[in-house]
């Protein structure tokens, strides 16, 4: 073959990262993005993340299915990066199909996604009881124990599925150890084998036409032209490798989980989008430099609306921070940044921006991720002028107030990347692109 003659990959995949603690939006990105693309892929985590979607006066969550589902020219891919709760995957299409979208032949489930298990969901909810003040905060969605078992290779996979008398033997073999774990450590009973051999095999008759080799699938449609946008659950700052462990889930939402969690090769990757809302908020526990413990800060929960789309628990809110962020535009590679409910910051006198630490009496702009020096940093503050009015008329740039701008383009110059995506309201159309 001539030199000439090799395929160069074309740089087509583009990955959705959240910046932040999740919670960033990530969901309404990818629902206005995804008319563009012609697969949305969903890469890690599982059903504890929620991606809160706004469009013809309908808000709907998402917990597996990728956002791009409410845009019938789109495929959806569940990769082998997420763990999969059956029960939840089956009432999220049911819920899907009932808002009147087709499903069948346009999602399909990576044959190498791990389950999540009965056994898992009852071990989560046991252990973070036994954990007392030491909670992490999880979801009690059995994600933690499903990667558990993944990585001691001891995980039930979407295609064991397909094959019952390997789907019984795996299932005995997990719950023999697991229910000694139940009876003898928690003092619970121990779970029903035969009643969830029953079950899950039941699953393979529902489940069966959604499974493919996900793997080729994408890396052929790359091939072919075609175009692909990479969606994570979570954001960087719960990364299990990259955030502040360990307050973290038990996956890796960064971009290069996208490629791990796909299969895609990294030659396909072009732009990395890191989206961060113009505040900051967090869930569960853990060290949160920019928080506000205040008025301010309730203020700012009650605008956002801030409580889980998964558990209803409410969020921590505080200020945007520069310094985390810029750990997470390094990290992830990020070439441009989408900016995520400005309008809950509409009523403010003055908005403020972390822009550096002080640790131990010295002024610091790198970001700790070992969580007791990170608990021991303080923020330290610019305050900018508020712009008290409403921004969700605006389409361009120029048509934001000028203080609103000023917000934007003082984010820009700190951290050295252009904001393309602007969120200026909760509607689909309510956005200012770039």
């Amino acid at each position: 073959m001539e030199p000439n003659q090799f395929i160069t990959p074309s740089q087509s995949a583009t990955v959705i990262v959240g910046t932040q603690f999740g919670d960033e939006g990530k969901g309404k990105l990818v629902d206005y993005l995804s008319d563009k693309y012609d697969i949305v892929v969903r890469y890690q985590g599982g059903a504890n993340a929620g991606h809160t979607i706004c469009f013809d006066n309908k808000t709907v969550v998402l917990h597996l299915i990728p956002s791009g589902i409410f845009n019938e020219g789109c495929v959806c891919v569940i990769g082998n990066g997420v763990v999969i709760d059956p029960v939840a995957l089956l009432e999220e299409i049911k819920k899907v199909e009932e808002l009147g979208f087709t499903v069948k032949g346009r999602l399909f489930i990576s044959h190498n996604a791990h389950l999540i298990m009965p056994y898992h969901k009852l071990l989560d909810s046991l252990h973070e009881t036994a954990q007392g003040d030491q909670k992490i905060g999880t979801t009690g969605r059995g994600i933690g124990p499903s990667y558990e078992d993944k990585f001691a290779r001891k995980g039930i996979r979407v295609v064991d599925l397909l094959n019952p008398q390997v789907l019984e033997e795996k299932i005995r073999e997990n719950l023999a150890a697991k229910n000694k774990v139940f009876k003898n450590i928690y003092e619970k009973e121990e779970v029903d084998v035969e009643e969830m051999v029953r079950e899950y095999q039941e699953f393979d008759k529902i489940i069966d036409p959604y499974v493919t080799n996900t793997q080729l699938y994408l890396n052929r449609q790359l091939r072919e032209g075609k175009t692909v946008l990479l969606e994570g659950a979570q954001g960087c700052l719960l990364d299990v490798d990259h955030g502040t462990y360990p307050y973290v889930t038990s996956s890796n939402p960064t971009s290069g989980g996208a490629c791990t969690g796909s299969g895609i090769a990294p030659n396909y990757i072009g732009k990395v989008i890191g989206i961060s809302k113009a505040y900051m908020t967090r869930v569960g526990n853990g060290a949160f430099p920019s928080e506000l413990d205040d008025e301010t800060g309730e203020q700012l929960g009650r605008i956002g609306h801030e409580f889980g789309a998964t558990t209803g628990r409410k969020r921590r809110c505080g200020w945007i921070d520069l310094v985390a962020l810029r750990y997470s535009l390094t990290v992830n590679g990020v070439t441009e940044i989408a900016l995520t409910k400005l309008d809950v910051l509409d009523t403010f006198d003055e908005v403020k921006v972390c822009t550096s630490y002080m640790l131990d009496g010295r002024e610091i702009h790198d970001f700790p991720t070992d969580h007791p020096t990170l608990s021991r940093v303080k923020p330290v503050f610019t305050t900018m002028k508020g712009w008290k009015a409403s921004n969700a008329h605006a389409r361009t740039f120029s048509d934001m107030q000028p203080e609103a701008q000023n917000y934007v383009t003082f984010l820009e110059r700190e951290l050295q990347l252009p904001v393309t995506f602007i969120s200026v309201g909760p509607g689909r159309n309510e956005t200012v692109f770039r």
